[in-house]
């Protein structure tokens, strides 16, 4: 963290957006193929940036990089303090920016053209973290570098190895967090769990690999006491949907982060369906079948510039269903088999 000489300013007639700060603090991050400076005069904003991004493999695109500059302003306690959790971020475009909003005193604005974003951030949500840091720091990079670098982003897991790696996509819930944590543990090349963003030209996946999240019932399936307890010890997020994981670190030595993007190699559409037989998980998705499985799954994506290449790309690769055995070892053998065939 680096420091630039304070600017004071007392009287708020003098300076009413609050243009001046009282120290300029910043920090740089090399995330998802872009060159991140996230800048704030708080350094508990900025503890929120290392706990997002400290310790993660510095990403490389073979695009020409802008400069992605992300201010992080914290502004007083609000007069009625949150007592759950902070309500839904809703979210807004216009002017040639992008906004989400949870209120008056905690948004984003991001502008795509400029590679700018402006965090704002009470003191309250401060205890939040968890929200703070996803619905706000986060998304405001995930923006910026998939409108910056041309990426496509989708909903879904990536593991693999030696370079290449496979998709993991399916409806939420159905098991792609587990299925990507007991790839970690099986020796996989772990590169994201939640968001993954293509290099449609190159088919190079890149992601954070900063958390995994997992719920409880997951623990039954992990047999080495050592990464257990990591995962049982882990915090407790919740979700939007109510549903509560584990959210374990993984910068801390249990398995492998991807130390450099991934080429795609297929994906695999992760299903809750049991298989009626252990050799029987992986079933081919038909050619003629890809682009609208793929569609339906990725609606955001969908829409975004590089779609289309993207997926004309995916449907001239093997694409699988991957139905459930007893134990995610099984779907991670399966995943094995088809990395082999790269």
């Amino acid at each position: 963290m680096t420091a630039t000489a304070p600017n004071v300013v007392c009287d708020i007639s003098a300076d009413p957006f609050g243009e001046r700060f009282f120290r300029h603090l910043s920090v740089h991050k090399q995330l998802l193929g872009g060159s991140f400076h996230f800048e704030s005069a708080s350094e508990a904003l900025l503890d929120l940036v290392e706990a997002a991004y400290g310790d993660l493999p510095s990403h490389r695109l073979p695009v020409a990089a802008p400069d992605f500059r992300i201010e992080l302003h914290r502004v007083p306690h609000r007069d009625q303090p949150y007592i759950i959790e902070p309500p839904q971020v809703r979210m807004h475009s216009g002017a040639g920016v992008l906004c989400g909003v949870i209120d008056a005193s905690n948004y984003v604005v991001i502008s795509p053209a400029q590679h700018r974003a402006l965090v704002v951030a009470s003191e309250d949500m401060l205890d939040f973290p968890y929200h703070l840091r996803y619905e706000l720091i986060e998304f405001a990079v995930f923006i910026l570098a998939t409108r910056g670098l041309g990426l496509v982003p989708l909903h879904g897991a990536c593991v693999g190895r030696n370079g290449h790696g496979l998709l993991l996509l399916g409806a939420s819930g159905a098991g792609k967090s587990t299925l990507a944590l007991h790839s970690l543990l099986s020796g996989l090349d772990f590169l994201s769990e939640d968001a993954v963003f293509v290099q449609p030209e190159t088919l190079l996946a890149t992601g954070v690999a900063n958390y995994v999240h997992v719920k409880s019932d997951a623990l039954g399936f992990i047999e080495h006491d050592v990464a257990r307890q990591w995962i049982g010890g882990a915090p407790v997020i919740r979700r939007r949907s109510g549903v509560e994981k584990f959210e374990a670190d993984l910068r801390h030595g249990h398995g492998r982060i991807a130390a450099s993007p991934l080429k795609l190699v297929g994906a695999v559409f992760v299903t809750s369906e049991q298989a009626i037989h252990p050799d029987a998980l992986l079933r081919c998705v038909p050619k003629d079948d890809i682009a609208a499985r793929l569609h339906a799954d990725q609606p955001y994506a969908a829409g975004q510039p590089g779609w289309l290449h993207f997926q004309q790309k995916m449907a001239q690769m093997d694409v699988h269903e991957l139905r459930r055995w007893q134990h995610p070892r099984a779907s991670v053998e399966a995943l094995m088999q088809l990395l082999d065939r790269s």
